[in-house]
Formats: C-alpha cells, structure tokens, sequence
C-alpha cells in the first residue's frame, strides 16, 4: 500500500523530510535581515534551479526599502549563504514591493511580479537575466496603468503557456464596475514576446463583484489544463457574508477561463465558498491538478474550527459542474496542527490518485484577529508537518 501526501512549500525556513510515519523536522535555512542590504517579510513560495539553488522574493528590504529577489546557495556542512540578485527601487523603471515568487523560463532567467512602481506607479512584470560576472540584470516587461482599464497591483506567481506566454493576475484594476474598489475587481492578464524583445498585454477577463463573479485575487495566480483552460481563485465574491462589519465581501470562488474560438475568454465561476461552519472561505495559494482533473487548494479561513482555514478538493461531475470536498480543517487552537494555510500545495513524487492529505502549515504573528485583515495579507508560515493518508490506494 502506498499513500499520497500533499506538502507545501513554505516560506524559506522549512526542510520537510517527512514520511508516512513521521512529521518532517524544521531547520532554518537562513534568517532575513533588516540591514539596508538584505531583503524582510518574504511570503512568497521558493523555487529550485538545476542546481540546487533556491530562489524567492521578499517584500520588503534591499538597499531601497521596496523588496528584493533572493538566491540561497547550499554549502558543504549543511548551511546556505544567502545572495540579493535585484533591489527594487519602486521608480518609474523599476517595481516594488514583490508580493509573489518567481518563475525560471527554459533559459535560465527569472520572471515575477511587483505590486508598485513602473510608469504609471501600478505595478510591473519584471525579467532578471543572468550575467557572466554573476550579476543579474532586471528588465520590465509591462507596466501597469490604471487608466487604461488595465490591471493594478499585479501579486501572483506567473505562468508560462508552451508558446512562451505569461499569464497572471491582478488584484484590482480592469474594466469590469467594483463596489469595493476605485479602481477595479482585478484581472487576468497574458503577455506576449513581440519582436525586438518586447511584450504585448492583454486584459482575457475583468472581475466583478456581481454575484456570479470573484474579485480581488490577491496572491492567486492562474494554472492550465491540457486543454489550454486557465483555472484559479479570487479571495473574495460568489455568495455569503464573509466580510463583518456590515461590508459584504463574500468569500471567494474557484474559476475557469476558457479560451472562445471568436476570441477572448469566457469565464465561469466553478465553486462558490460559503461561511457555513464547514466550508473554507477566502482561498489563498495557487490551485493544483491530480493526474484525474481534480483540482485542489487551500483557504485561510472557515472550516469545522472557525477560523483555521482548510485544505479542499474540487471534482468534475458529467453534468459539468463541480463538487467540493474539505480535506482538512485546521485546528489554530491545537498545539499539533496550524491553521491559515497561506502557501499552495504540490503532491510528492510518490504521484498515486485517490485520497489525498496536506502538510499543515502553523503560523506566528503577526496575525489579526479580524477576519478581513487575515484575508488580505494573513500571517508568517514558520512550520510544517506532514498528515498521512488515512485511506491510500492500492500499489
């Protein structure tokens, strides 16, 4: 019998090397410094190169104040030495504040988000390629701009296509009317290489807070299917009350884009979260499919415990919706479990379908009591333990 383990890739500080009967143990990688040089506050996911290097962004830091991209290098004797590949300085040139991870392209250069700065101060697309001399050199590739119904504060991790596109997400900005925003619900985004080095954007969908929309996906990116559909979640919209304080703001939706043969994309709304006492609300991390279509994510809050957030699975039906299964709920108030799962998943080599568990991120400060203020930013993830499935598939 053999199971499947879901473990999520956290925050620098963690080294999983769990098994089917033990939870992993932490070591500390490296410790951020608030120097002037260093970068602080990284809540990004982290990234491996060829050769074992890691890479991540942090959001704050670097010799500017507006965030940094980071590669830890491993060395003999188990320790890591830390190297600042690009400071943000939030110009007209350059972003700030670097929100989400950052992704490589086939040859080697890294591609991420920062949620200010550019030329019209609303963020940017940002290309770091690698030097001779060790040194990395960053390029914009899009600057946001309110004003033209474009997207504002772009937090995602991006996504390449097999053509060498990139796609994302915005929290605000875009055409679509907002209650909640002056300048927009939110976006999905594709760009595109042009000749000359150049790249092309375009908006494929504008949020909305209509009842059958999600809006303000705050640190959510987009994942393909195979075929060619995007897939991702908004923090916020659907139904239910999950704002307090008398400010609607729902609790969040999975989505689906799917490409029009006309042109354009159309959107559809997979799974409406509901603060009901056993449902998550508020999603947060990127989605994942299994080997069978099933999609699977985390939210920061709700669940059998209030407020511990869960891990969910999403399974197609013939009819061509969807239905939602609560993994795990966490239990913040358990010495042994965490709660506000802020990373993603991703599943183990071990790769079998059926039933599927998660590593439970426990997390420190600083975390609001608000319910609202820990979906819009949520807490430091510190640890992790893994959770074996209680019902494997046969070998």
């Amino acid at each position: 019998m053999r199971s499947t383990r879901l473990a999520i890739l956290s925050i620098l500080a963690l080294s999983l090397s769990a098994t089917v009967t033990a939870a992993g143990q932490e070591k500390v990688l490296y410790s951020f410094n608030d120097n002037g040089v260093d970068g602080y506050s990284s809540e990004s996911g982290l990234i491996f190169d060829s050769s074992g290097n890691l890479y991540g962004t942090t959001i704050f830091g670097g010799t500017y104040g507006y965030g940094t991209v980071f590669e830890l290098t491993p060395k003999a004797g188990g320790t890591w030495t830390e190297k600042v590949l690009h400071s943000f300085d939030n110009s007209s040139a350059d972003g700030g504040y670097p929100g989400a991870g950052v992704i490589f392209d086939s040859s080697g250069n890294l591609y991420g988000t920062a949620e200010v700065g550019g030329n019209y101060d609303d963020g940017t697309v940002f290309e770091l390629t690698p030097q001779a001399d060790g040194s990395w050199t960053e390029k914009v590739l899009h600057s946001f701009n309110s004003k033209s119904k474009d997207g504002v504060a772009p937090s995602s991790v991006l996504t390449f296509d097999a053509s060498g596109n990139l796609y994302g997400t915005t929290s605000s900005g875009g055409a679509a009317a907002c209650s909640y925003n002056v300048y927009g619900c939110g976006t999905v985004f594709e760009l595109t290489p042009k000749a000359g080095g150049t790249w092309g954007e375009k908006v494929l969908h504008s949020f909305s807070d209509a009842a059958t929309d999600g809006f303000s996906p705050l640190y959510e990116g987009v994942i393909f299917d195979a075929l060619g559909n995007l897939y991702g979640t908004t923090r916020f919209g659907g139904t239910g009350d999950c704002g307090g304080g008398g400010l609607l703001l729902h609790c969040g939706i999975v989505f689906e884009l799917t490409p029009k043969a006309s042109g354009g994309w159309s959107e559809k709304a997979l799974y409406r979260f509901r603060d009901n006492g056993a449902d998550g609300i508020f999603p947060s991390g990127n989605l994942i499919f299994d080997a069978a279509g099933d999609l699977y994510g985390t939210t920061l809050d709700g669940g059998a415990y209030t407020t511990g957030g869960t891990v969910f699975e999403l399974m197609p039906k013939a009819s061509g919706s969807w239905s939602e299964k609560v993994l795990h709920s966490f239990k913040s108030s358990s010495s042994t479990d965490g709660s506000e799962p802020y990373a993603g998943l991703i599943f183990d080599s071990m790769g079998n379908t059926g039933r599927r568990c998660s590593a439970v991120p426990t997390v420190t400060g600083p975390c609001s009591s608000s319910r609202l203020n820990r979906a819009r930013r949520g807490c430091y993830i510190t640890s992790a333990m893994a959770l074996t499935d209680q019902n494997p598939s046969p070998a």
